[in-house]
């Protein structure tokens, strides 16, 4: 590790941007004992037997043949197949058994919150959540063993978009909906990347704990969820108590759906805070990985939605400023230098500036009768009318099969 590499203190570290985050938007200071610590860390030993063992069978299988009944099941349930295999038959029969706490009605609602925001729900998706990711070096591992990081940022970005889009539409979610299909498709992307890093010799388990585990899962979940909420209310974005809440609850779901323990997903917002506080202590110290991670996703911004010539390159330039900016409010300085993330106090003050002006209007639209309905709308129009764009540039694959169908897959 080179001078530049070495880790800062990881209290400062755990002390930037989240800390104030936390101050303006949580319940406060919720930091775990260390007997809580010491909890959670036995979930960075638990994988996704369920999953794993479908990844073994299709593994066994002919080729294709295990994908194609995969397929099948997700399309007409377990029941539409004859004789199963037995991995898939128990994996489908877990997954269709819909915990006692699931409300659609709420799902929806929480459904409608994020899609009427449309593609600003994009921004805390790269800025926050998946930059913020980045900090979680040993969730890092899984990415950088997959190989090819820096030519596959853009088409990862677009698939987490798209992905991101599939899960949080309203109606999606329901058993057979394409939120549904989407979420346990990544789950199964989650298990083969799994497959593939256990299969390396160089693993470090003692440095890296188990693969794509538990802790990671539910640090990703978090990511997409509650430092997502904070992200939009930084941006401006005014969401209720119970939109919030909602907002959780949908994707509490998609967690159960893509394998995470009962004992770990968050009921509560503020169960969901105390979860990232513990996470922020034992996960978010982040090394050189994380810096050419980061480099790869700003990378990413600049490619995306550009153009060519000189306009495409003020275009990127531009991009890759606005995008370091959100980035800085929630990480902190201390975070955002160590990821060498740009530091442009002109960039930052146009971003506030925007929240300002979001923030305003999102109080006019609490007022005005309809206008949230209409809002919904607009939102979900210009997010389907993004993701086909992206699509058609990146020729995304929905299935992603192209992450299952080989030795040491892409993670989504």
């Amino acid at each position: 590790m080179t001078a530049d590499e070495r880790m800062p203190d990881p209290e400062l570290l755990r002390q930037g941007g989240f800390r104030v985050a936390t101050r303006l938007f949580g319940p406060g200071d919720l930091r775990g004992t260390e007997g809580q610590v010491l909890w959670l860390r036995r979930f960075a030993q638990a994988e996704d037997p369920l999953a794993d063992a479908v990844v073994a069978m299709i593994h066994e299988l002919p080729a294709g043949q295990g994908r194609e009944l995969f397929e099948r099941a997700l399309r007409g349930g377990v029941d539409s197949l004859d004789d199963p295999p037995k991995p898939l038959a128990a994996f489908f029969r877990d997954v269709e058994a819909t915990p006692y706490w699931v409300d659609q009605e709420r799902i929806e609602r929480g459904a409608r919150a994020i899609t009427r925001t449309g593609i600003l729900g994009l921004f805390p998706l790269g800025d926050m959540s998946l930059m913020g990711g980045y900090l979680a070096s040993r969730a890092t591992k899984s990415l950088i063993g997959t190989g090819a990081i820096e030519q596959t940022a853009s088409r990862r970005l677009v698939e987490t978009a798209n992905w991101w889009i599939d899960v949080t539409t309203p109606g999606a979610l329901r058993p057979r909906g394409h939120g549904y299909a989407s979420a346990l498709r990544v789950r199964l992307v989650h298990a083969h990347v799994r497959a593939a890093m256990n299969r390396r010799d160089d693993w470090d388990y003692g440095a890296w704990d188990r693969p794509v585990n538990q802790v990671q899962t539910v640090g990703t979940l978090l990511l997409f969820s509650l430092v997502y909420v904070l992200g939009m209310q930084l941006l401006g974005v005014r969401y209720t108590d119970r939109e919030r809440a909602d907002i959780l609850h949908l994707w509490r779901y998609v967690g159960w759906l893509m394998g995470v323990d009962d004992e770990l997903l968050p009921a509560t917002e503020e169960d969901a805070w105390r979860l990232l506080w513990l996470l922020a202590t034992t996960e978010f110290v982040p090394d050189g990985d994380s810096k050419r991670l980061a480099a790869a996703l700003l990378a990413s911004h600049a490619e995306v939605g550009t153009g060519r010539g000189a306009v495409g390159k003020v275009l990127a330039h531009v991009s890759v400023r606005v995008h370091s900016s959100i980035s800085r409010l929630v990480l902190g300085k201390t975070n955002a230098d160590f990821l060498e993330l740009p530091n442009d106090p002109i960039a930052q003050g146009v971003v506030l500036a925007a929240a300002a002006t979001n923030f305003a209007a999102e109080t006019v639209r609490q007022w005005v009768p309809g206008a949230t309905v209409l809002q919904e709308r607009i939102g979900d129009l210009g997010r389907r009318r993004y993701a086909e764009r992206l699509g058609k540039i990146f020729r995304t694959d929905p299935t992603y099969s192209r992450h299952m169908s080989t030795e040491s897959p892409s993670a989504a």
